[in-house]
């Protein structure tokens, strides 16, 4: 019996430093010189983090590139010259989601400062330029943590949008570059309406299965629906909170 307690106690020790530290878990994205020759034409940028995993493509989220779109429509109707970087927090893998999963309970500790130091070097090569970060749901608590990592003397030109934070990120503190959007209080999961969340839990398993069944395209994540959760730039909650934002810290 001991010697099976030392070999699952070695199994879990080895696996969660292959997990942690496995070449093939972390997504290769978001490298830092390609980012600086890629950013210098743009006055604005805008790095961009999805929900769920943290690993779904710009064009593929439709859930908030139309928010992504509509900041870079503002922007250029003044006069900004803005291009969208997605930053990806996991690789999409198995490894890579149970990652992930550690990140999301850690509230992105490891992603965030990786982000927030890029941020910095980007900032103090091109003090000049502003800077967006915007993310929906899980990429919302994402931007909270990697804005808050940033250094104070480096905030003056980075901007923070976070779409339906969940509750259990914690308080996010009153801050004139930070801008937090739960359509104006109606969002469940940023709200915390215990009763609703824990009927979209034990039903989303069920709606995923049934897609699946039906031979339908959808993540698991994207089968947990809670009301008020979505984020249209047609929304009155939405695009003027967004476009007054943006027109009193970046025109």
């Amino acid at each position: 019996m001991i010697k099976v307690k030392y070999f699952l106690y070695s199994l879990v020790f080895f696996g969660s430093l292959f997990i942690l530290l496995g070449p093939e878990v972390l997504p290769d994205n978001f490298q830092l010189q390609d980012i600086l020759s890629r950013v210098q034409d743009s006055q604005v940028i805008i790095i961009f983090n999805s929900g769920g995993w943290g690993d779904t493509p710009l064009v593929k989220a439709d859930d908030f590139r139309p928010v992504i779109e509509g900041i870079q429509q503002t922007l250029g109707s003044w006069g900004y010259n803005s291009i969208v970087l997605p930053y990806e927090r996991t690789k999409s893998t198995f490894l890579g989601n149970a990652y992930g999963a550690q990140e999301f309970f850690n509230l992105f500790k490891d992603a965030s400062k990786d982000l927030a130091l890029k941020i910095g070097a980007i900032s103090q090569a091109f003090p000049d330029k502003k800077i967006i970060i915007a993310g929906l749901s899980s990429g919302g608590t994402f931007v909270k943590e990697t804005y808050e990592r940033i250094s104070s003397d480096l905030r003056s030109s980075v901007y923070a949008i976070a779409a339906g934070t969940p509750f259990w990120a914690g308080e996010i503190e009153p801050d004139p570059h930070f801008l937090p959007l739960d359509n104006d209080g109606q969002d469940t999961l940023s709200e915390g309406d215990t009763g609703p969340l824990l009927a979209a839990f034990f039903q989303s398993p069920w709606k995923w299965c049934d897609a699946k069944i039906k031979g339908e395209q959808m993540k698991f994540s994207e089968s947990f629906r809670v009301s008020g959760h979505f984020y249209s730039w047609n929304s009155p909650e939405v695009s003027p909170q967004i476009i007054a934002f943006l027109s009193e810290n970046i025109r």
